[in-house]
């Protein structure tokens, strides 16, 4: 097949209103969530455990604990039922992927927070 051809169609599914993430920041998934003929808005929030891939295929896993339960989920970064992402936090990380959250609890599945400043416009 050939390959600018699928660079050229892969290229129409790539969104371009998701923002930057990675490896242990914090986010708010907004996830379309359709019963019967109705359609809502149902946030998923947690920590983002793992990013893969490139282009169309890129998926990200989020981990958060419900009622003493870790729930973890897989979503395609390009997928329609994603209605919108708002990374809440930044981690420092020195994984690229967190799995060892998995077996921990209370304060030392904690990550330490990066405060990330703008700049000021110069005047």
């Amino acid at each position: 097949m050939n390959k600018q051809l699928v660079q050229q169609i892969t290229a129409t599914q790539i969104r371009n209103d998701i923002p930057d993430f990675t490896t242990g920041d914090t986010v708010r998934v907004m996830v379309v969530i359709r019963e019967n003929n109705k359609e809502r808005q149902q946030a998923f929030e947690g920590v983002v455990l793992s990013v893969r891939g490139t282009g169309a295929s890129r998926t990200f896993i989020v981990r958060k604990v419900s009622a003493g339960v870790g729930v973890e989920r897989n979503f395609f970064v390009n997928s329609p039922v994603i209605a919108s992402i708002k990374v809440l936090k930044h981690a420092k990380v020195r994984r690229h992927k967190i799995y060892y959250l998995r077996n921990r609890a209370g304060k030392s599945a904690r990550l330490e927070e990066v405060v990330i400043r703008k700049e000021k416009a110069a005047k």
